[in-house]
C-alpha cells in the first residue's frame, strides 16, 4: 500500500468544523436536470450523471466496470459468496493487483454460500481449513476472497476463497507488511451452531494463493470488531467496535511488531481528565468539532470477553464512550474512524487520532496522543450514516454510506468540507438500496474499488480525472 494523506494537515493548529456549519453550494442538479437530494460544500467533481444502466451514478468523465458479482464462478471451482464488505488492494509480485474482500455472512445464509446451496463445493477444499461448523455439519459461511486484477484491463484473472468458516466478516484493514486483517463483527459464543467462540480478527496474506489456516488473534480481543488500522512507526493496531450505544476505541500493542498472533496488550482510549467521556453528542454538542483532547490508554483484562461485557468494563475504568465505530484507516501519521450514528441527529461523526511520538511506550505521558472530532453531520443531505472510509492519494478522506435512503460515496477535504462522488442507483424489488462498502484505491492511485453489498453484491472499479481534486 502506498497511500498517504499528503498535506492533510496544513498546520499543527488546523481544525475542522461541523458539516452543517459550512455554506452549501448551489447547483445540486444532475447533468440531465433532475434535482438531487444532497448538498455539496465544495465543488468536488461536479454534478452526477444518471447511469443509463441504472447501477451507479458518477460525475462526468468517470467510468466504472463491474469486476465481480455474487454467484460468479471462481477459479477455485467455488462461487463468489454474498454480502461483500470491507476490502483493500495490494500489488502482487508479478505487478497484478490483489483485492482481498470480506463477506459478512452468518451460517444460515446458505443461498449466498461459496460452496453452493447443497455444499457440493466442500469436496474441492481442505476441510481442515474451515474455521467452524454448525451442529449439523455445515460450514460457517463468512470469510474472505481474493481477486487478482489486471491493472491495464481491470480483468479479474483469478478469484478464489482465502479464509473460510468465520462469521460476519465486516471490515478490517491492510497492514504495512502486505496482509489483510479481517474482523468478525459478532459476539457469538460456543453453543447452538458454533463450536468455537467468534468475534476475533484473522490475518490473511495478500499473496495467499488459496485457503489459509484460520488463526484467531486472541490478544486483539473478542468483541464486535469492525475495522483496524496499523501505525507503521510504532506497530500499534487501532480497532473500532460496531456496538450500539456503548463502544470503545481500542489499541493493541503487539509484543513483536508485525507478528500480531504472538500476543500483546489490549487497551481502550480515555480522555485525560475526563474519565468515561461521552463523545456521542446525542444530547447536544458537548464535544465540540475541531477541538483537540489529550488521551491516555486504559489496560483491559479478560480480553477474550467471556461475559460479552468488555466495553462496559473498560468504560467503568474510564475509557471514553463512542457509538457504532465503523470504518478506520491510517493516513499520514494519524488515523480516522467513523461512528455511524454519532451526533445530535445520529447520522454520523468522524474522529481522527494522532499518536504520541512515544506511542505505546513508557514515555507516552510526556507527549500524549490526541483525539479530535473531525466532522459531524447534522444534515442527511450532506452525509448520512458514514461507514467504511479510506484515504485518497490526493489527501482527502473517502467515505461511503449505510443510510436509510440513497447511499452515496462522499469526499471530505482537509478542511472538513464534503462533496459527493457517486450514488448507488440500483434498488431491489422493494425500492431498497444496499449499502456501499470497502472503498480502497489501487496502489498507483488510478482506480477506486468499492462494493455494493447486496441486490446482488457487486465489486466496482472506477476510473476518471481524480487529479482534479489534487491539493
Amino acid at each position: 500500500m502506498s497511500l498517504s494523506r499528503r498535506n492533510f494537515l496544513k498546520s499543527a493548529t488546523a481544525t475542522s468544523v461541523a458539516f452543517a456549519g459550512l455554506p452549501a453550494l448551489a447547483g445540486c442538479a444532475r447533468a440531465d436536470g433532475i434535482t438531487q437530494p444532497w448538498l455539496n460544500q465544495v465543488e468536488g467533481y461536479g454534478a452526477l450523471v444518471a447511469d443509463p444502466a441504472g447501477l451507479f451514478d458518477l460525475p462526468e468523465g468517470f467510468t466504472y466496470e463491474v469486476i465481480s458479482t455474487v454467484g460468479d464462478a471462481m477459479t477455485d471451482g467455488l462461487v463468489a459468496p454474498g454480502d461483500f464488505d470491507g476490502m483493500a488492494c495490494f500489488t502482487r509480485a508479478d505487478g497484478k493487483w490483489v483485492l482481498v474482500r470480506n463477506h459478512e455472512l452468518t451460517p444460515d445464509e446458505i443461498e449466498k454460500s461459496a460452496f453452493g446451496p447443497d455444499a457440493a463445493g466442500l469436496e474441492l477444499i481442505d476441510r481442515d481449513k474451515v474455521h467452524d461448523w454448525t451442529d449439523d455439519g455445515a460450514p460457517h459461511l463468512g470469510g474472505t476472497t481474493h481477486l487478482v486484477v489486471d491493472p491495464e484491463t481491470l480483468e479479474v484473472t483469478e478469484q478464489y476463497m482465502s479464509l473460510a468458516g468465520t462469521i460476519n466478516n465486516c471490515a478490517g484493514g491492510p497492514t504495512p507488511w502486505g496482509s489483510w486483517i479481517t474482523c468478525e463483527e459478532t459476539e457469538w459464543q460456543v453453543g447452538g451452531d458454533a463450536r468455537v467462540d467468534h468475534g476475533y480478527c484473522f490475518e490473511v496474506p495478500a499473496d495467499a494463493t488459496g485457503l489459509v489456516t484460520p488463526v484467531p488473534i486472541t490478544g486483539m480481543g473478542r468483541f464486535r470488531h469492525e475495522a483496524i488500522a496499523v501505525d507503521p512507526a510504532s506497530g500499534c493496531v487501532y480497532q473500532t467496535e460496531d456496538r450500539r450505544g456503548l463502544a470503545l476505541f481500542y489499541r493493541y500493542i503487539p509484543d513483536v511488531p508485525g507478528e500480531l498472533a504472538r500476543g500483546g496488550r489490549l487497551q481502550a482510549l480515555a480522555v485525560r481528565g475526563q474519565p468515561g467521556l461521552d463523545t456521542r453528542n446525542w444530547t447536544g454538542n458537548s464535544l465540540p468539532v475541531g477541538d483537540w483532547l489529550e488521551v491516555e490508554w486504559v489496560d483491559l483484562a479478560d480480553v477474550e470477553n467471556p461475559d460479552n461485557d468488555l466495553a462496559e468494563r473498560g468504560h467503568a475504568d474510564g475509557a471514553a464512550m463512542f457509538t457504532r465505530g465503523e470504518g478506520l484507516w491510517w493516513g499520514e501519521n494519524e488515523c480516522y474512524f467513523a461512528c455511524t450514528d454519532g451526533g445530535p441527529e445520529r447520522i454520523g461523526q468522524i474522529f481522527r487520532y494522532q499518536p504520541s511520538p512515544f506511542e505505546g511506550t513508557d514515555r507516552e505521558s510526556e507527549q500524549p496522543g490526541r483525539l479530535q472530532l473531525f466532522v459531524q453531520s447534522d444534515d442527511a443531505r450532506v452525509m448520512e450514516k458514514c461507514d467504511n472510509v479510506c484515504v485518497a492519494p490526493w489527501g482527502d478522506l473517502i467515505v461511503v454510506e449505510d443510510g436509510d435512503e440513497d447511499q452515496y460515496i462522499r469526499g471530505v477535504t482537509p478542511e472538513g468540507r464534503v462533496y459527493t462522488i457517486g450514488r448507488n442507483a440500483d434498488a431491489d424489488a422493494l425500492g431498497e438500496k444496499s449499502e456501499i462498502c470497502g472503498p480502497c484505491f489501487s496502489p498507483d492511485g488510478s482506480t477506486l474499488f468499492f462494493n455494493i453489498q447486496r441486490n446482488p453484491g457487486r465489486t466496482f472499479a472506477v476510473r476518471g480525472p481524480w487529479s482534479e481534486r489534487s491539493l
